[in-house]
């Protein structure tokens, strides 16, 4: 399945932010990509109270997206905000396009580093996984990259691979936590990992929101062994590559970690 990752900078008007959307579709199209995933906070970047843009799935901007992936005959994921109890937001990712219509709410708020992503949003609960032309994809967001139950629980489900769009907080070793942690979740439950950030605002000259998580690049493709098959920089960019699915039973017979996993007890 050829997958294409659209790496920018959303800014803080939906409206806009399709637009981007639109190109990045465009472009993974001409590429001959099934599927294009766009980064967490697509419909809006963090920073911008969210309540006020929130909007339900049956909603213009949501319907917009999916216009757009129909438009291009392919599979569309992207993260939005959708509306929740006690004016709160879920952070939502959107999966849309031929033959295809799922949603994930992010489970792991981002309650870590000095920000509390919980103040505005709930969590949600539901693993999702889709299937998208016989092959089967789990969803995560962001934060969620810290707890590698939930892409061995796509495993379980029978997925491959996991898309993971996020907004990574910058700051000292954030680059490294990053790449480390999209690699291990890989190994963990030998998946593909599709992770796709907000590209830097400084790359693009965007002044970033000065509190809020808004990227950092270097969106990569990692491979269910653990290692890095493609990769961008700092600033927005496109990436596409081709994931093999027999790879993954391939990884798995050698290495087994999910045959060989065992519950242990406390005295």
């Amino acid at each position: 399945m050829r997958l294409a990752l659209s790496q920018f900078t959303s800014g803080p008007e939906p409206e806009k932010n399709l637009g981007l959307i639109e190109d990045g579709v465009r472009r993974a199209a001409d590429a001959g990509a099934r599927v294009v995933v766009f980064p967490e906070a697509s419909m809006a970047c963090f920073g911008t109270p969210l309540p006020p843009i929130a909007q339900p799935l049956d909603g213009p901007w949501a319907d917009a997206v999916r216009a757009i992936a129909a438009a291009a005959d392919i599979v569309v994921v992207a993260g939005m905000f959708t509306p929740a109890p006690r004016g709160r937001v879920a952070n939502t990712l959107l999966v849309t396009g031929p033959g295809v219509e799922a949603s994930y709410d992010k489970i792991h708020l981002y309650d870590a580093f000095g920000y509390a992503e919980s103040d505005t949003v709930a969590a949600g609960s539901r693993i999702v996984t889709v299937d998208i032309d016989g092959v089967r994809v789990g969803l995560a967001t962001c934060y969620d990259v810290r707890f590698p139950e939930l892409f061995r629980a796509h495993a379980d489900a029978g997925a491959v691979a996991t898309l993971l769009p996020a907004s990574w907080g910058a700051g000292p070793g954030k680059r490294e936590q990053w790449e480390l942690l999209v690699r291990a979740r890989a190994l963990d439950a030998t998946v593909w990992v599709a992770a796709v950030d907000q590209a830097d605002p400084a790359a693009g000259g965007v002044v970033p929101h000065a509190s809020a998580p808004t990227g950092i690049g270097h969106s990569m493709i990692v491979g269910p062994d653990g290692t890095v098959r493609r990769s961008l920089g700092a600033e927005p960019g496109l990436l596409t590559a081709d994931l093999d699915v027999d790879e993954v039973a391939a990884v798995r017979e050698k290495t087994s970690v999910l045959a060989n996993r065992r519950l242990g007890r406390t005295a």
